[in-house]
C-alpha cells in the first residue's frame, strides 16, 4: 500500500466505523497514520479525513475474516476492540494486514511485536470479565435488580450472557461508569446501549437490610487469624472496592443514617 499520502482516519468509534476504515484503506490503497475516534481531540500533524460508516463495507471487511484467516482470530478481532489499549486501532489495522496475508495462523504469531501486543490487551480484557463475573454487586431497586461497575475494558459485551443465563427470571441493568453503556436484560433478552449518566436511587428499607445481612455475613465468615490483606488485594484489587457492599461499610452507615433522619 502507499504511503506517500499520510492521513489520519476519523471514524465514529463503533466496530462498524473501524471496519469501515480498514475497507477506505484496502480500497484507496492507501495506510493511515492513524486511526482515532471521533471523539478523541488532539492536534494532528498530518491531514485528517473522516470515514463514514456504512454497513456494507463493514460487513464485507469483517466476513474475509473467518474467509481469510478463521473464526477464532475473528474472535480475536472482536475482543481486540473491546480492550482499553490506547493505541488499539492501529494494532489491530496491523494484525488484519498482517492476518491477510498470513492466514488463520497470525494468532500463534506471538514473536510479532504488534501480535504480542494485541494478545497482551486481550488478555487483560477477558481477566477483567472474569473477575467482574465475581465481584459485581446488585443491589434491588425498584424491583429492578442494579449494579455499577468501572472496568477499564468495554467488559459488558463479555458479561451479557453470563448474567443473562444467571439471572434469566429478572429484569436488571449493569451500568458502566467509565464507557457510559448499559446491560439491559428483562427476561428473556438483552440489549446495550449508551447511558451518559446515570445515578443509583436511595435504597429503601429492604435493600439497607439486605446489605447489612450481607456485610455481617462477609464479617463473621472470616478467620482473624488468616487475615492475609496481600493475598486479599491479589485476588481482588482494590480498584473493585468502591462498588462492593462488603467494603463500603461507611457508605451503609451513612445511607441508614440519612433514611433515618428522613422519617423524623
Amino acid at each position: 500500500m502507499s504511503d506517500t499520502m499520510k492521513q489520519v482516519y476519523l471514524y465514529d468509534g463503533t466496530f462498524e466505523g473501524f471496519l469501515c476504515c480498514v475497507f477506505e484503506s484496502y480500497m484507496k490503497k492507501e495506510t493511515p497514520a492513524d486511526i482515532v475516534p471521533n471523539t478523541f481531540e488532539q492536534f494532528f500533524l498530518y491531514p485528517v479525513k473522516e470515514i463514514e460508516t456504512n454497513r456494507g463495507h463493514a460487513d464485507r471487511v469483517f466476513r474475509s475474516f473467518d474467509i481469510k484467516m478463521s473464526p477464532e482470530v475473528t474472535d480475536f478481532i472482536k475482543c481486540g476492540f473491546l480492550t482499553c489499549h490506547p493505541k488499539k486501532e492501529m494494532l489491530m489495522y496491523r494484525f488484519i494486514r498482517k492476518g491477510y496475508r498470513l492466514g488463520g495462523g497470525i494468532i500463534d504469531c506471538l514473536a510479532d511485536p504488534d501480535v504480542h501486543e494485541l494478545y497482551k490487551a486481550v488478555k487483560h480484557l477477558k481477566n477483567e470479565a472474569h473477575l467482574l463475573r465475581g465481584f459485581i454487586r446488585f443491589g434491588e431497586y425498584n424491583k429492578t435488580l442494579v449494579s455499577v461497575i468501572e472496568p477499564k475494558n468495554w467488559v459488558l459485551p463479555l458479561l451479557a450472557e453470563h448474567f443473562s443465563d444467571r439471572y434469566n427470571g429478572e429484569t436488571f441493568m449493569i451500568y458502566d461508569e467509565v464507557h457510559h453503556s448499559a446491560l439491559i436484560y428483562h427476561p428473556y433478552e438483552w440489549m446495550l446501549v449508551p447511558v451518559e449518566n446515570f445515578t443509583l436511587p436511595e435504597a429503601d428499607a429492604e435493600e439497607l437490610l439486605f446489605q447489612q445481612l450481607w456485610q455481617r455475613f462477609y464479617k463473621t465468615i472470616g478467620i482473624k487469624q488468616r487475615f492475609n490483606p496481600k493475598c486479599q488485594i491479589t485476588h481482588m484489587p482494590k480498584r473493585y472496592w468502591s462498588h462492593t457492599v462488603e467494603h463500603q461499610p461507611e457508605r451503609l452507615a451513612a445511607s441508614e443514617e440519612k433514611r433515618r433522619l428522613s422519617r423524623t
